[in-house]
This record gives C-alpha cells, sequence and structure tokens, in this order.
C-alpha cells in the first residue's frame, strides 16, 4: 500500500491511498478536484473511493467532481450523512470496512466537527486524523465540546506508538512555537524543531508523523486533565 500525499488550497493535506497490487485506489478529503484528477490520470490509478473524515469545505470540495469523473463512491460518518456532498456508504464508529483491497476501521473523534472521524487502515498501522490530530497540534473546537476532544485525543493515544499519523494541514511550523512556548524544556521537541525547519525549507512536507513523536513533543497530547487542556486549546485559539 502506496500513500500520495497531495497538496492542495492553501495548507491542506490530502491523501491517495493506493493499492499497487491492483492499480485501486481511494483518495481521503479531497479539498479540491483538480491535483488528485493530476496524480490519478498521470499515474493511471483507479479511483474507487472518497473518505471523507469531515464535513467541512477544505475536505469534500472535491467530492461530486470526482465522482462525476471517476464514478467512486464517497464514504463518510452515519450521523454525518446530511453534511458530506455526494455520500454514497454510511460508516458506523468503529466499523470495519473491507473491499477491493482496502480495509481499515473507522473511530468517531467528535470535538472540532460532532461527526468527525479518522480512519485506521490497521493493516498498514496508517492512521488518517483529518483535523481531530496534527503534528504538534490539534483541531480547534468548532461544533464539540473541550472534553469530546479531549477524549479522541485519548482514543488516539492508545494506537500503537509505530503509528503514521497523516494529518489534515501543514500547520506543524505553527504548531511547535506554541508547544515550545508552553514546553520550553522538552528536550526532544527542541530536537524536533530544526528538523521541521529543514524539510518546510526544502520544500517538502512534515507529514506523516508517528505516534511516539507527538506524545513526546505534542503538547495537547501531554495534558493529563482536561482542565489542563482546556486552558491550552483556548490559549492557542489566540496565540
Amino acid at each position: 500500500m502506496k500513500v500520495i500525499t497531495v497538496k492542495c488550497l492553501n495548507d491542506n493535506f490530502s491523501y491517495i491511498v493506493l493499492n499497487e497490487e491492483n492499480n485501486y485506489a481511494c483518495v481521503i478529503d479531497p479539498s479540491e478536484a483538480k491535483p488528485i484528477i493530476n496524480i490519478v490520470k498521470q499515474e493511471k490509478i483507479n479511483l474507487k473511493y472518497i473518505l471523507n473524515t469531515h464535513h467541512h469545505h477544505d475536505h469534500v470540495g472535491g467530492n461530486l467532481e470526482l465522482k462525476k469523473m471517476f464514478d467512486c463512491k464517497v464514504l463518510g460518518f452515519i450521523n454525518d450523512k446530511n453534511n458530506i456532498p455526494g455520500i454514497d456508504i454510511f460508516l458506523k464508529d468503529k466499523e470495519q470496512f473491507q473491499n477491493k483491497g482496502f480495509e481499515f476501521t473507522t473511530y468517531h473523534t467528535p470535538g472540532h466537527t460532532l461527526g468527525h472521524v479518522i480512519f485506521h487502515f490497521h493493516n498498514q498501522n496508517l492512521l488518517f486524523t483529518g483535523d481531530t490530530l496534527f503534528s504538534l497540534g490539534c483541531g480547534r473546537i468548532f461544533e464539540g465540546s473541550y472534553n469530546q476532544m479531549f477524549e479522541s485525543l485519548r482514543l488516539i493515544k492508545n494506537f500503537s506508538q509505530d503509528t503514521l499519523i497523516y494529518f489534515g494541514h501543514e500547520y506543524t511550523f505553527q504548531n511547535s512555537k506554541f508547544c515550545i512556548y508552553h514546553d520550553s524544556n522538552n528536550k526532544k521537541l527542541k530536537v524536533k524543531i530544526p528538523k521541521i525547519l529543514e524539510k518546510l525549507k526544502n520544500n517538502l512536507s512534515t507529514t506523516p508523523t508517528n505516534l511516539k513523536d507527538e506524545l513526546d513533543c505534542n503538547i495537547f497530547l501531554r495534558c493529563k486533565d482536561l482542565n489542563s487542556f482546556s486552558k491550552l486549546r483556548e490559549l492557542k485559539d489566540n496565540f
């Protein structure tokens, strides 16, 4: 299984997950159609599925055009079905999907939105977190509660530490400035920041990260209780 990172809009990441055995692919959170179409045609990929983590336009903007062009199916969380354009298949919390060589489990992670989900391709240990978890950050609370987001992050913390995490936006450097400001003695974070800058300097993406790095360096995953998490999330909104 191969993951192709696609930069979309200003700072979004979409991901094409390609099964190299049959050349079938699914795309996760297509912000816009054109960059996806270019890669699908260039690589002669057979696009079968669109997976949406949540309904915000910068994650579903390419749904209808891709569906029309490639006759692919749109998958999303059942409780978000009225908000996701072109949805065909309704996924439930902790439901395992298996078809066309793809196998993943959907987990409901409310907080950023009420219907947000993440997708875990367990055979490859790949986790697509949308706007729930970023490298060195987490999503803003738009529809859910601080408690919901805190619990969603706790769920992610229980995955194996070698899990590769593919997140929704290139916010990593800005997130690192917040983390080091509030966690100034974190030696592992001090080592990580120059590596982030080097990647960005060379026009490389900071995705994917891995869970061990995030547990060591992401201040939101390091919070021990809801109160400290809530205060930090409020501070980050105005940082």
